[in-house]
């Protein structure tokens, strides 16, 4: 088993409020985050954009993980991710996650890429856990 930790801390409430996230790894310390950066255009990071960067980064590595399961050596694939937040009576929910696919994999038809992305979409952990669409486009 294998467990990755976070922590947030907020400071003040609601709108006024500021808070900081940081990860066990370091790669995220003390980054700002708050109503500013999730509802407005305020510099800082938001869990949409962090699940996005979750989805997208998951996805992939499964997607690579399984062509490399088929024989396959070489290719480049990139992933982004649309995470959407709505308004869900007083509060709010993360409704879906969009993932576009641009994949340059040589050896694979493209209806043979679609199966297996389509594989690694719905059995990446991330995809698990989301309680939302996910839909994935194929450029």
């Amino acid at each position: 088993m294998i467990t990755r930790t976070a922590k947030a801390r907020y400071e003040g409430l609601g709108k006024t409020g500021k808070g900081w996230i940081s990860t066990q790894s370091g790669v995220l310390t003390e980054q700002r985050y708050g109503f500013g950066t999730r509802f407005e255009s305020e510099p800082g990071t938001n869990p949409e954009e962090l699940i996005g960067a979750a989805h997208a980064a998951c996805f992939t590595m499964a997607l690579s993980f399984a062509l490399a399961g088929r024989g396959l050596a070489d290719g480049t694939l990139e992933t982004s991710a649309r995470v959407t937040l709505e308004q869900d009576g007083q509060g709010f929910t993360i409704t879906r996650s969009d993932l576009t696919l641009t994949a340059e994999i040589p050896g694979i038809s493209a209806e043979d890429l679609r199966a297996v992305a389509e594989e690694a979409k719905a059995n990446c952990p991330v995809s698990k856990l989301l309680n939302a669409e996910i839909t994935l486009q194929i450029n």
